[in-house]
């Protein structure tokens, strides 16, 4: 007997490990800066899900920041960014796994303006966000679902930072065991910027640690319940004239109706464009796939309607919320 809970341990210690994933390389308007380039790294894919340390700022802690790149990218304001993510650091996201798909959460950008990227000590405070996704029920996606689908996760630097370095921090939280606290996954690290261009934006800032409480509903949250309705935490994104930068804001009913409002900065003007939608979308139940779950997949747990079986592997219960279809 206890041979075979040994085995169910490490079963389950190795799907969780499975789904981290890591912030290892980013592009500039479609130019890669280079794989770990212009980065502060662990060698671990491992979370925080403790908000409470210093280490929940660009990571480190039980992940210790051992790759430190000396290098500043410079970065138009304006320029669209793509942030690659992989499962480890010899994972390539072309072709390897980017995180695991049972990790759904939000995705959230922040900037801190330091006076030299490279050699500044991680900040606490001087935090403000540039953009956030959370989830859509129009579409039942949740930001990272759109990071694997695309392998990448495109935002926009807003046109009026002000110029000059900066640490930017992109952050994904993974919600799969977040009905206790703690239990969320916070995955952060942080890049090496020098924005030019710009305007003058002087935003308001948080704090990390200080940001998120243990209680937010954005940290503390059941994935597993319908409808979904979350609240991204820390604060809101900032603006410029008004408009927001690529942030698209959802609220969520128990009917699923949601409103989307858009807006869109151009990267060569002040001019902004705002277009507003309104969609109702009936909630829909999915019953079981014969075909199983693919591996590393979902296959069941309290509130779970989806296939409860493995195309391939073997289905491990993680907690009462939550198995996985593991090797």
């Amino acid at each position: 007997m206890k041979g075979v809970v040994r085995v169910a341990a490490a079963a389950a210690l190795t799907s969780l490990v499975a789904g981290h994933s890591i912030f290892a390389e980013f592009e500039v308007n479609g130019v890669s800066a280079g794989k770990e380039n212009g980065l502060r790294l662990p060698t671990y894919d491992g979370p925080i899900e403790d908000v409470t340390i210093s280490a929940v700022a660009c990571n480190g802690g039980p992940n210790p920041l051992v790759k430190f790149s000396p290098n500043v990218i410079d970065v138009p304001a304006g320029a669209e960014i793509t942030a690659r993510w992989i499962h480890t650091l010899d994972t390539d996201w072309r072709t390897g796994l980017i995180i695991d798909s049972s990790h759904k959460g939000p995705i959230m950008v922040y900037l801190s303006k330091v006076d030299n990227a490279a050699t500044a000590a991680i900040p606490s405070g001087g935090w403000f966000k540039i953009h956030e996704e959370g989830y859509d029920s129009s579409t039942g996606l949740w930001a990272v679902d759109r990071l694997i689908a695309d392998r990448g996760y495109k935002f926009k630097i807003p046109t009026c930072v002000a110029p000059g370095n900066y640490l930017m921090r992109v952050e994904l939280i993974a919600l799969h065991a977040a009905g206790n606290y703690p239990g969320a996954q916070l995955y952060m690290e942080c890049a090496q910027i020098n924005i030019t261009g710009g305007g003058s934006l002087s935003p308001a800032t948080v704090n990390f640690p200080g940001a998120y409480a243990g209680t937010d509903p954005g940290i503390k949250f059941n994935l597993y319940t319908s409808p979904i309705s979350y609240t991204i935490p820390g604060p809101r994104p900032v603006t410029c004239g008004g408009s927001t930068g690529t942030t698209t804001t959802r609220t969520t009913t128990g009917a699923a109706t949601t409103t989307r409002t858009s807006t869109t900065l151009s990267t060569t003007t002040r001019t902004t464009t705002t277009t507003t939608r309104t969609t109702t979308a009936a909630t829909t139940t999915t019953g079981s796939s014969s075909g199983g779950a693919a591996l590393w997949g979902q296959c069941g747990g309290i509130g779970w309607t989806g296939p409860t079986t493995c195309a391939s592997g073997t289905c491990s219960v993680n907690n009462a919320y939550y198995s996985q279809c593991i090797p």
